[in-house]
């Protein structure tokens, strides 16, 4: 089970800035293996940038991140290259290169990172489709052509395309109709559960909160605030917390989910 699990993320003493802006001061984060952990705050507290901090695309100015287990600050560049192979991201809309097509986009990884067969890299591929939902004549088609969410099912098979233990999603329901969204907050669980993945998910979205996450993780006042499952959300008294779990729209959010499993 997720919650006696060894964490595979593992953040201390965080600090990220831009200027002389402090997005994040003496962040702390453990993320356990097998959990879908979502991240959630307010705007401007830093959802976004701690998931680019993680992965490497922002440079902390202190703190210590390890994943699976590695220091990512005092790695080798062969190290960082074996962590990254077990690690894949959804960034919002997709961010598909335009220019290929869907079944190129996904071999990118592929491409980077393994020497294999143009025809293993399209078997390859064509299965990632499969598992994402989306019809096998998605792979031959560009971004272009898609709706927005064939375009994020598309990510999110490039973001499988390594067979990884761990992904990144990074808003993965924004923009998407209640069907759409419920529908993808599903299609994560199963893939979850049938691949045995880690999830790092950043959202707004109240009713994913309530589908599929074990457990959520608060950032405010530049730190994680609070982090633990729903029920220790909807009895925190700060005001932030108060505002967001028992508004309108969290009642809602659980009234739907309450007719989904009744």
């Amino acid at each position: 089970m997720a919650g006696q699990a060894e964490p595979i993320i593992r953040v201390r003493g965080l600090r990220t800035q831009f200027g002389d802006q402090i997005v994040h001061q003496d962040l702390d984060l453990d993320v356990r293996q097998g959990e879908i952990l979502g991240i959630v705050g307010g705007s401007g507290t830093g959802k976004s940038v701690l998931l680019r901090t993680i992965i490497g695309l922002n440079r902390p100015t202190a703190g210590r991140i390890e994943v699976f287990g590695q220091d990512l600050a005092n790695v080798t560049a062969a190290e960082r290259l074996a962590v990254e192979q077990r690690w894949g991201v959804l960034f919002q809309d997709g961010a598909l290169f335009s220019s290929l097509t869907v079944a190129q986009n996904i071999e990118v990884p592929m491409k980077e990172h393994l020497d294999m067969p143009v025809r293993l890299r399209d078997e390859i591929a064509a299965l990632k489709i499969a598992m994402v939902g989306l019809p096998p004549e998605a792979g031959s088609k560009y971004p272009s052509e898609l709706s927005g969410g064939m375009r994020k099912r598309a990510g999110l098979a490039r973001s499988l395309a390594l067979d990884p233990d761990l992904i990144f999603l990074d808003e993965p329901t924004a923009g998407l109709d209640p069907v759409g969204a419920a529908n993808f907050d599903q299609l994560i669980k199963r893939l979850q559960g049938n691949l045995g993945l880690t999830v790092f998910m950043v959202t707004h979205d109240l009713d994913s909160l309530n589908a599929i996450c074990d457990r959520i993780a608060v950032l405010a006042e530049k730190r994680v605030m609070v982090i633990g499952s729903m029920a220790d959300m909807l009895r925190h008294e700060h005001p932030w917390l108060r505002e967001y779990f028992h508004g309108p729209r969290a009642r809602a959010a659980r009234l739907q989910q309450d007719e989904v499993g009744g």
